[in-house]
């Protein structure tokens, strides 16, 4: 029996999730979409699944959702499938609120289901390829940067955009986080549009981060440099290069990479792990220490631009 599946959210995003489950074929069956706004209706006509408004329709219809709503609907939609027994794929950031994060997580764990957070960095061939080379890491630069989106409109670049590689950098150190800098600006909205952040680990390992959506042009780039080596990878093109010192010179390699779509990657890795059980009772907790770790850091932004700290400063 195909695992039957629904997105709800069917907006910039939602609909790339319905695309890729209804090419996924026999293994799973796309049974619906769900977009509050009634216009979205075409996007369920063009794939011949039927259209809902309102989520709750979509119970005892479902085994498996994607929830791609807004960041600040995540808690209570999710919730609501969760509880119901149906494996739930959250776009990224998992909720807004950690105690949030940890209610959902709880009941995926008491109900043994699968619990996956959007975090569509893991699943870029390039980033896997990186993944089995990085040794030893020193020191990590990282810029994800791009143009304002109109449709992110509930919180600030930190989750919104720096939280992949605030995911990506604390999946690839071994090493505990021992401290942070952050700083950041709000520009367009009353969050902050651009920040940067210097995660310092207990071993010495050093990752600078910065985030932006003020930039004319996309750059998804991570410069990684380690004992050895120095590996610039590209998460945009997939590609990935690596440097090593030899003799008095540097010696440049192209690494092979297999291209392929990342979005379509987590999903099938979402439905293989619900279907061989292995992701049951098991929820993402490296979404939920990416989301700690985020909210820290806007914290500490607010802070450092409170008119207190400011005008001490300026004193």
């Amino acid at each position: 029996m195909p695992l039957k599946v629904a997105v709800i959210g069917i907006g910039h995003l939602g609909k790339e999730h319905a695309r890729i489950y209804h090419e996924l074929g026999q293994e799973v069956q796309l049974v619906g979409l769900c977009d509050a706004d009634a216009s979205r209706k075409e996007r369920a006509d063009a794939l011949k699944v039927p259209f809902y408004r309102n989520p709750k329709d979509l119970l005892g219809k479902v085994d498996a959702v994607s929830i791609a709503t807004p960041t600040s609907t995540h808690f209570q939609v999710a919730r609501e499938f969760l509880s119901a027994g149906i494996h739930t794929l959250i776009e990224k950031p998992i909720t807004l609120k950690l105690e949030d994060a940890d209610d959902l997580i709880d009941i995926a764990r008491k109900k043994n289901l699968a619990l996956q957070v959007g975090h569509i960095e893991r699943h870029n061939p390039a980033f896997k390829r990186v993944g089995e080379i990085a040794k030893n890491i020193r020191f990590f630069e990282i810029h994800r940067l791009g143009p304002f989106n109109t449709r992110i409109n509930d919180c600030g670049v930190v989750l919104d955009l720096m939280i992949h590689d605030l995911d990506i950098v604390l999946g690839l150190m071994k090493s505990d986080l021992a401290s942070f800098d952050a700083v950041g600006i709000n520009v367009l909205t009353p969050y902050e549009d651009i920040a940067n952040v210097r995660l310092k680990f207990r071993d010495g390992a050093v990752a600078d981060i910065t985030a932006s959506r003020l930039t004319p042009e996309k750059q998804r780039k991570i410069r990684i440099f380690q004992e050895d080596a120095y590996i610039s990878m590209d998460y945009g093109s997939q590609s990935c290069k690596i440097f090593r010192k030899q003799g008095f010179g540097i010696a440049q390699e192209s690494i092979d990479i297999e291209k392929a779509e990342p979005l379509k990657e987590e999903l099938r890795y979402f439905v293989s792990k619900i279907v061989s059980g292995e992701s049951l009772g098991k929820p993402d907790m490296a979404a939920r220490n990416a989301l700690a770790l985020a909210l820290q850091i806007v914290a500490a932004i607010k802070h450092n631009n409170s008119p207190e700290v400011m005008s001490g400063r300026a004193g």
